[in-house]
């Protein structure tokens, strides 16, 4: 099955959407129920709502994190 996702998995609080993928929380979460031409339709809207999500997330991720432990270490 084909999806966007690119396991930056955080939401931006001001648009709604994955900063990794672009899906709202309900798309990831019914992902696996949706047709083929449902996610194909939801995948061709992803390039524009990706242009509106700011670009860094509000959390730490685990790359982030894994290079702040190394350097302290």
């Amino acid at each position: 099955m084909e999806s966007p996702c690119i396991l930056v998995c955080s939401i931006d609080m001001k648009t709604g959407y994955c900063f990794g993928c672009g899906r709202t929380r309900a798309e990831i979460g019914a992902w696996t129920t949706y047709t083929d031409g449902e996610r194909r339709e939801i995948m061709a809207s992803l390039p524009a709502r990706l242009e509106t999500v700011e670009r860094k997330p509000r959390r730490e991720t685990r790359r982030q994190r894994m290079a702040r432990e190394s350097g302290s270490a």
